[in-house]
């Protein structure tokens, strides 16, 4: 990947590529669906994060939807938006595929980094689950196939958000390795060893974020005091 950088046409385009998608990650929809709902700043509210789960205990389901939503889109965005423009770079070694995927990943990384340090809202966002779980569903549908079975069995057993998304962050480096390295290089051949360490590599730095996001949750934990999600019908919940 480092390969790309070396053509200066190359380097604007990369650059124009991670500038729209932090932009685009900046867009905090919690913050801003909270604030036509309620009139508030959902970071005053509950927890104090800037997340779809926060979301729906202190505003409602059908703000916590919205929120939902719009994370997931905002990275779906950015992500087509990396596959296309990397596509047409300049490349000595890496195939078609691999420069969309590099692409992707950048771009979904970046959208990743705008959503916890959004610039539009003193850099204090949300901690990217959503935003997260949209770059692996656009990019590899197995690996998020797979990360959102983990993440959807520990809460039905659990019932807890943040340990479910714990888990199925650290499914979600596993799976990217697994997928792309015998599936994607092993049985098609379609992308080189350089590019499975690359994409595994983005992969864990993006999971280990969002786990260390999650550091008060783990606190909690370990303490038996995380809260259950548990929606009610009253209008306190």
């Amino acid at each position: 990947m480092l390969a790309l950088f070396t053509d200066s046409s190359n380097v604007l385009k990369i650059a124009a590529v991670m500038i729209i998608a932090y932009l685009l990650g900046s867009i905090d929809i919690a913050i801003l669906v909270t604030k036509i709902f309620t009139g508030k700043d959902i970071r005053t509210m509950g927890s104090g994060n800037a997340g779809f789960t926060n979301v729906m205990r202190s505003v409602g389901k059908l703000a916590g939807a919205i929120t939902f939503i719009g994370d997931f889109l905002k990275c779906v965005i950015a992500v087509v938006i990396g596959g296309l423009v990397f596509s047409t770079l300049k490349s000595g070694t890496a195939n078609a595929a691999e420069l969309s995927g590099y692409g992707k990943y950048l771009a979904g990384m970046c959208c990743f980094l705008g959503h916890i340090f959004p610039v539009y809202f003193k850099f204090k966002g949300g901690k990217g689950v959503v935003t997260m779980a949209a770059l692996s569903a656009v990019i590899n549908i197995y690996v998020f196939l797979i990360s959102i079975a983990a993440f959807i069995i520990t809460f039905l057993i659990t019932k807890i958000v943040s340990i479910s998304s714990i888990l199925g962050s650290c499914m979600l480096v596993i799976s990217t390795f697994l997928v792309t390295y015998f599936y994607n290089y092993k049985y098609l051949g379609a992308v080189s060893l350089e590019y499975v360490i690359t994409v595994s590599i983005l992969t864990l730095a993006i999971s280990a974020t969002t786990i260390i996001k999650h550091k008060e949750n783990i606190k909690r934990l370990l303490k038996g005091e995380e809260k259950k999600l548990i929606l009610k019908k009253s209008k306190e919940a």
